[in-house]
């Protein structure tokens, strides 16, 4: 049976940088517009099953509760709910279990990334409804649920239409501490805290997966140095301080700030950098998750590791050269899975 999974974080979009920027709310309730959208797609696709990942605000219940389907079958998984981010990542594995042809994924960047280290290798669909939303992509919920369903049915080639993701790898004293999908920052804060970081003075060090010039985030003071596509085989360091160049960057909402870095040069996949070893707070894809102290040895490696991710507009391409729209609209095409 054709099944697709969904994860939708409730508290994406709701940080500090509300306050200290102007980022806007991500209501809750255009999530559950988005579900139900996503949900009309998968109906219209003929996908059988979706499975959702539980949370405390019920998205995926109301979603169900406003929609009117065919044939789909929605169920909500059986998984724990601690509020935390590991939730997740636990329903990220579940799903994974159950096997889910792909996991549409609503939220940020910090979302995709906890989703990352428990999908393995069921590909991802990642819906922008985050603070930081470089991982994830601004598309309509209905173009998702299309490209989802497409994978799901086995009417596209998932090695044609995914790409494996690159990561970055944190390394304590040799062990792996934790992974980010895009950014990697050292603070000057001694404590986790509010978790976003937002005041570019406290930062020290930025390593980077991806530059997509046109982003805003903390990888866009790479992108105003050099471009690093989500799918070039490279990555970036940069060293923040006086004695290099400077740059005019978008690091939020109407927060545009002029960004001293003293070095920077590109990574290759493999490679490692060292980190320099003072006590502060290591940032995972815009927000504090790791507590450094001194005499620790920190490194990142910048890898293939990361998630497979559907490339929506390629998914949807390739159905139409395959002819799929128009089997679909005569009739609901079987199920090759």
């Amino acid at each position: 049976m054709s099944t697709v999974g969904i994860i939708a974080n409730p508290a994406s979009g709701k940080d500090i940088r509300r306050l200290v920027a102007h980022a806007s709310v991500f209501d809750n309730n255009e999530k559950i517009n988005i579900l139900q959208r996503v949900l009309l797609a998968l109906d219209a696709m003929g996908v059988k099953r979706v499975a959702i990942m539980p949370d405390y605000y019920g998205l995926g219940e109301r979603a169900i509760d406003g929609v009117k389907l065919a044939s789909l079958r929605v169920d909500v998984i059986d998984s724990p709910m601690t509020s935390t981010e590991g939730d997740s990542t636990v329903a990220a594995a579940r799903l994974r279990e159950l096997g889910a042809a792909c996991i549409i994924v609503l939220g940020g960047d910090g979302t995709n990334r906890v989703v990352a280290k428990g999908c393995g290798s069921t590909p991802i669909v990642p819906i922008s409804t985050g603070t930081n939303n470089v991982f994830p992509v601004m598309v309509e919920g209905t173009v998702a649920g299309m490209a989802a369903g497409l994978l799901a049915l086995g009417a596209v080639d998932a090695e044609n239409t995914t790409y494996q993701a690159k990561r970055l790898e944190v390394y304590i004293d040799q062990e792996l501490a934790d992974i980010a999908l895009v950014d990697l920052v050292t603070s000057s804060d001694l404590f986790i805290g509010t978790r976003a970081i937002w005041d570019p003075s406290h930062i020290r060090e930025i390593v980077l997966a991806q530059a997509v010039p046109g982003r805003i985030g903390l990888s866009a003071v790479g992108s105003c140095i050099q471009a690093v596509g989500a799918q070039h085989d490279t990555g970036m360091y940069l060293e923040i301080g006086t004695g290099g160049t400077q740059v005019l960057a978008p690091l939020g909402p109407g927060l545009v700030t002029r960004i001293a870095v003293r070095e920077h040069h590109l990574m290759a996949v493999g490679d490692e950098v060292r980190l320099k070893s003072e006590a502060g707070t290591i940032a995972l894809d815009g927000e504090r998750q790791i507590e450094i102290y001194p005499r620790q040895t920190v490194s990142v490696r910048l890898t293939n590791n990361g998630p497979r991710v559907v490339d929506i507009g390629r998914c949807m391409a390739e159905a139409t050269r395959r002819g799929v729209f128009q089997r679909l609209g005569a009739e609901p095409i079987a199920d090759s899975r």
